[in-house]
């Protein structure tokens, strides 16, 4: 089942618009990307399909005040939402938020629910290349000052910090592919030759547009 024209008219007037303002890995096709994948993962499950539209299109509404708790924020932001609260009961709201809270990859504790679940691993970029993209676009957005080597070095702490083995992401949805990409990216992650060779090709194309 589809949501709702009207949630969907309200998300796509009032909310989406919101990404525009953030950094680029983290604007309107990030967004957009996290619904379809969460929708899609929705199919498997008997779970709300509104709730996981909505989950997925606040869950990173919070970075319009910083991304450290960000997560925080975007549960905040759903819960004062007036529209939000004619639409839903405030148990369903208060799922919704939790399920927000928890889709950070570095969070300390795994998602409370299958709506936790279901945003935490459709918010999982696990394709190679994108996901270094995202690395490059972050690291030039907030690290202006790093040269090409300073943001390789960058890319590469985050890489092993989050994505290689023993990283801290977590997969949590079987019915995803995003462990066969994760074993393409660890994969990336080894071949250091290969990796420097992408990353150098990818960061002239966001330096010069």
């Amino acid at each position: 089942m589809k949501p709702s024209e009207k949630l969907t008219a309200y998300i796509e007037a009032e909310i989406i618009p919101r990404y525009e303002a953030f950094d680029p890995a983290h604007r309107t096709d990030h967004v957009r990307t996290v619904i379809g994948q969460s929708l899609a993962l929705a199919r498997h499950y008997d779970v709300d399909t509104e709730m996981v539209y909505a989950i997925a299109a606040y869950h990173d509404t919070g970075l319009a005040y910083g991304r450290e708790r960000h997560h925080i924020h975007s549960g905040e932001i759903l819960l004062a939402d007036t529209f939000m609260q004619r639409l839903f009961s405030r148990e369903q709201l208060a799922v919704m938020r939790d399920a927000i809270e928890d889709h950070r990859a570095s969070s300390d504790h795994a998602p409370r629910t299958i709506y936790g679940r279901i945003v935490a691993e459709a918010d999982r970029c696990m394709e190679p290349e994108t996901v270094i993209r995202r690395t490059i676009q972050y690291g030039l957005a907030h690290y202006p000052a790093l040269d090409q080597t300073g943001q390789f070095e960058r890319c590469m702490a985050h890489l092993q910090k989050k994505y290689a083995e023993g990283g801290y992401l977590r997969l949590w949805i079987p019915e995803s592919e995003n462990a066969r990409k994760q074993a393409e990216l660890r994969s990336l992650i080894r071949d250091s030759a290969r990796l420097r060779e992408t990353f150098d090709r990818i960061y002239r194309q966001e330096c010069t547009g």
